[in-house]
């Protein structure tokens, strides 16, 4: 049996840009506690007296956002039910799994499984730890209708395709009908950040797609922040996905947020320290974004606390009482990576998506001229989103 995980994780970047101006200097080792004393180690500080969060983190284990239900209010993996995942999920084949050859799955399967490589079972069975039962609340019935629209608007997109004449899961709640449907015209219920079946501009285009970052709160399976901090701030620099790379600053000056008429993709970060722990507050959020359908009422509470010399902890509270019947909250526990490693750093940059979206709609536009011609197939009829995601990775 191959084995599928890195044996250690692909070394991140110095980020030049963040720490521009900005001296760094090691922050010495803390004195240990003796073991049984009941005390807290001492914090890790700056040598301006604040927490010390600096450095590369990540996550090196993978952890779904809800818990199965099998697992029920089991909030922690034993041993011997990770080291079982971690045999399954060894042999998971995910993106290297060939559909049949020359169908749609099967080239829409370009991307292989070195571009998502798997890491190791966490220990937690969800990354949300409120609710107990590890699962997202209840949507509101506002929330409901929004989704069930957006919904509908995509099947539409693909009724005359392969995909509704099959029945394929795709589809469901979708009707197969030959003719092209009459809302392809329209505009979507609201701004559009997923794949649908049509490419007639950019934004019929995933965020992805067009090289944009879903934002906050980032909770992606490869993905690392480097935190620096300065006597008055913090910034924090993410490197996520395929070059989607990013930066936060954190305001610290205990000023308001922005006004309400000001809204930003990353929204807007107003912190303070509560003893050892960086408390981010975060709203002003940008309506096209979209966390699980959170736009621009989307409000974060963030918290990082150092918990060893290679240790740091996130939770993150989230709230909208236009999506969610209450708050909830996510735990994640990020290790430090090597500076040295990383001491050079190659700028992310999306090159995907500057030559993938222009490819994506020239190659729509000649499908419909050859049609018109024709020589080829109607376009309508073509699912041009097919995925083929009936293999899935056993944690999730």
């Amino acid at each position: 049996m191959r084995d599928r995980f890195s044996s250690s994780l692909v070394p991140v970047a110095f980020a030049a840009a963040a720490v521009a101006g900005i001296s760094m200097s090691a922050t010495p080792a803390p004195a240990q506690v003796p073991a049984g004393s009941g005390k807290p180690p001492p914090a890790l500080t700056t040598p301006w007296g604040n927490p010390d969060l600096q450095g590369i983190w990540t996550d090196e284990s993978d952890t779904p956002l809800q818990r199965s239900a099998k697992y029920a209010t089991q909030e922690f993996f034993t041993d011997a039910q990770r080291a079982e995942l971690d045999k399954e999920r060894s042999a998971f084949l995910g993106r290297d799994r060939r559909s049949e050859r020359g169908t749609e799955a099967d080239v829409a399967g370009a991307y292989n499984q070195v571009f998502t490589p798997l890491k190791r079972t966490g220990a937690r069975t969800s990354r949300i730890v409120d609710p107990l039962n590890g699962r997202l609340p209840p949507a509101t019935p506002e929330a409901q209708k929004i989704a069930a629209a957006d919904q509908e608007f995509r099947l539409a997109m693909l009724q005359s395709t392969e995909t509704c004449k099959n029945k394929e899961a795709a589809c469901n709640g979708g009707k197969y009908d030959p003719a092209q449907s009459a809302r392809f015209g329209e505009l979507p219920p609201r701004y559009n950040t997923a794949r649908m079946n049509r490419h007639y501009g950019p934004e019929d285009a995933t965020l992805a797609e067009r090289c944009l970052t879903g934002g906050l709160p980032e909770f992606g399976g490869i993905s690392f922040r480097r935190i620096v901090q300065t006597a008055g701030g913090v910034s924090m620099f993410y490197d996520v996905g395929q070059g989607q790379g990013w930066q936060r600053n954190i305001v610290m000056n205990g000023s308001p947020h922005l006004p309400a008429n000001i809204r930003q993709w990353y929204g807007d970060s107003r912190g303070h320290w509560e003893g050892n722990t960086l408390v981010i507050d975060v709203t002003n959020f940008s309506p096209k974004t979209d966390f699980q359908g959170s736009r621009e009422n989307l409000h974060l509470v963030e918290r990082w606390t150092r918990t060893g010399p290679s240790s740091l902890e996130y939770a993150v509270t989230i709230e909208d009482p236009t999506v969610w019947t209450r708050p909830w909250t996510v735990k994640q526990e990020f290790t430090r990576q090597n500076d040295q490693e990383n001491r050079i750093y190659t700028e992310p940059r999306c090159h995907e998506g500057n030559y993938g979206l222009p490819g994506l709609l020239h190659g729509r536009r000649t499908e419909e001229a050859l049609f018109a011609q024709g020589k080829g197939p109607d376009p309508a009829t073509r699912d041009a989103i097919k995925v083929d995601d009936s293999n899935q990775d056993p944690l999730q």
